[in-house]
C-alpha cells in the first residue's frame, strides 16, 4: 500500500515540518485539506512537543507527521566559541548590544532525549520522521512496536541505504534546492549536492522504499514531475511559508517576495550546519569570515539567534534565519486550505 493510500491522502503531498515556522494550525488545516500535515519539534522539549501534538489532534482526526532532529552531540570548544563571538561583536555593537558571554547547546538531539521518546510512545502520533540522522535501533523498535509510521531524510544514496537497513518505512529525498537545513547525517563530510530530481530517481531505482521528493517543488507541475520520476509524493515547505497560518514574521514574508528570494544560498553561519536561506545581511557575512570556524550546531545557533534579536530590536531584519528553497520566487500567499486545493487542481491538470 502506498503512502497516499495508507493515510487516505487526497493529494500526494507532505507539508514540510519546518521547525519554528510550521504551526499546529498550519499542519491541522493541511491535513483537513487532504495532505499530510507536519510539525517540527526539534526546537522544543518534550513538554512543548506534547502541547503541539495535542493541538494538532484537536484540529484534525487525520494522520499527521511529527519531525525530530537527530543530530550528533556538539563538541563544546570555549576557545572557538569565544573567537566566534569576538568576530560578531561589532555587529552586536551596531545595534547597541553585546554578544552573549557564553554559548549554549539550545536544542537536544532526539537520540539523547528519553523524555521526548516517552512522550511519543504515550501519544503515538501517526507518523514520526527524522532529520540529520537516525536514532538507535532500540528507539526505532520502540516506536515501531507502537505502530508508528517512520520516515527519514536522505541527501545521498549512502544515507538512503542506512535508512533502509534501519527498517524505516519511507525516505524523504532532499535535494540541494531545498530550503532550511540539509539533512546530511555528517555535516562535515563530503556533499555531492544532488538535485531533487536526480536524487529522487536514484533512490527510486535503488531502494525498495517509498520515496518522497523534497526540494524546490512549489506547484502542481513540480509534484507531477516528482511522481513521474517514481516518487509516491512530494514534500513542500517554502510553498507554505507565506500562508497566514505559518509562524513566519512579516519581515520573513516580505523577504520571501524580495530580491533575496532569487538568490538563496547555503550557509552554516547562522546555525552551525549547512542550510539554505534567503540572501540577507547574515548570509553575506560568508565573504568576511576568512578561516574562522563557527561553533558546532546548535551552539552556533545560540549566537545567531542573539544577533537576530539585537538587530530586530533596532528595526533591522536582515539577520533572521529566513530559510527558503530555490523555488522561493514561486511562492504564493494564500490560506493553507486554498493552497492545498490549488496544488491538487494544478496536479490534476497536469494529469488530464
Amino acid at each position: 500500500m502506498s503512502l497516499v493510500d495508507h493515510f487516505e491522502l487526497a493529494v500526494p503531498l507532505v507539508q514540510a515540518p519546518m521547525a519554528g515556522v510550521s504551526t499546529p494550525l498550519l499542519a491541522g488545516l493541511a491535513c483537513e485539506a487532504g495532505a499530510l500535515g507536519s510539525i517540527g519539534v526539534g526546537a522544543t522539549d518534550a513538554a512543548g512537543a506534547r502541547a503541539m501534538i495535542e493541538e494538532v489532534r484537536a484540529r484534525t482526526r487525520r494522520a499527521f507527521n511529527v519531525n525530530l532532529f537527530v543530530h550528533g552531540s556538539p563538541a563544546p570548544d570555549p576557545e572557538r566559541e569565544a573567537t566566534w563571538l569576538e568576530w560578531l561583536a561589532p555587529l552586536f555593537a551596531e545595534f547597541g548590544d553585546e554578544p552573549p558571554a557564553t554559548l549554549r547547546t539550545i536544542y537536544r538531539s532526539f537520540a539523547e532525549d528519553p523524555d521526548m521518546l516517552a512522550m511519543l510512545l504515550e501519544l503515538v502520533p501517526p507518523v514520526v520522521s527524522f532529520h540529520f540522522g537516525l536514532p538507535s535501533a532500540d528507539i526505532l523498535s520502540a516506536l515501531r512496536e507502537r505502530g508508528i509510521y517512520l520516515m527519514a531524510t536522505a541527501t545521498s544514496l549512502e544515507e538512503a541505504r542506512a535508512i533502509e537497513a534501519a527498517g524505516i518505512d519511507a525516505i524523504v529525498a532532499q535535494g540541494i534546492e531545498a530550503g532550511g537545513h540539509r539533512g546530511m547525517f555528517d555535516p562535515t563530510g563530503p556533499d555531492d549536492a544532488l538535485g531533487t530530481f536526480p536524487l529522487t530517481r536514484l533512490l527510486v531505482r535503488s531502494s525498495g522504499l517509498p520515496i518522497i521528493a523534497a526540494g524546490g517543488i512549489m506547484d502542481g507541475a513540480g509534484i507531477a514531475a516528482a511522481l513521474d520520476l517514481g516518487a509516491v509524493a512530494a514534500q513542500l515547505g517554502t510553498a507554505f511559508v507565506a500562508c497566514p497560518e505559518s509562524a513566519a514574521d512579516e519581515a520573513y514574508r516580505a523577504a520571501l517576495k524580495g530580491p533575496g528570494g532569487h538568490h538563496t544560498t547555503l550557509t552554516s553561519l547562522i546555525s552551525g550546519r549547512p542550510a539554505r536561506a534567503l540572501a540577507n545581511r547574515f548570509t553575506a557575512l560568508s565573504d568576511q569570515r576568512g578561516e574562522r570556524r563557527q561553533p558546532d550546531y546548535p551552539i552556533a545557533y545560540d549566537a545567531g539567534k542573539a544577533l537576530n534579536a539585537a538587530a530586530k530590536a533596532r528595526g533591522e531584519h536582515g539577520f533572521g534565519a529566513q530559510w527558503a528553497g530555490q523555488g522561493a520566487p514561486l511562492s504564493r500567499a494564500m490560506p493553507v486550505v486554498e493552497l492545498v486545493q490549488t496544488l491538487r487542481e494544478e496536479l490534476e491538470r497536469c494529469r488530464a
